[in-house]
């Protein structure tokens, strides 16, 4: 009998805790338009957005620099004849070009 009485005294609070509704701390909020929050309380896709952002400013940055380079090296070569340097150049910007497109147009 003593046993049966330790047993329910150790899981009465238990039992009591699985009835009990969940505190505001371990309810989600519904998402807002589908949008999920991160830990931190911030909108993923507003996160995700800024970092596509960057990404782009890096990306337009690097874009100028290869152009500014490719320029120069088309000034200072013979019109005939082009490094495999400056083609890889061009297919960088190529590159470039079309992942900022792509950030864009989504």
């Amino acid at each position: 009998m003593k046993r049966v009485l330790c047993v329910l005294a150790i899981l009465a609070p238990l039992i009591a805790m699985a009835f009990q509704p969940p505190s505001r701390h371990d309810r989600q909020e519904p998402p807002v338009n589908g949008d999920t929050r991160l830990p931190n309380g911030k909108s993923q896709q507003d996160e995700i957005l800024k970092a596509d952002y960057q990404k782009t400013l890096k990306d337009a940055s690097a874009l100028i620099d290869l152009a500014e380079q490719l320029k120069a090296d088309l000034e200072k070569n013979d019109r005939f004849v082009l490094s495999i340097a400056t083609i890889k150049k061009t297919e960088e910007i190529e590159k470039l070009a079309k992942r900022i497109r792509t950030r864009l147009h989504h």
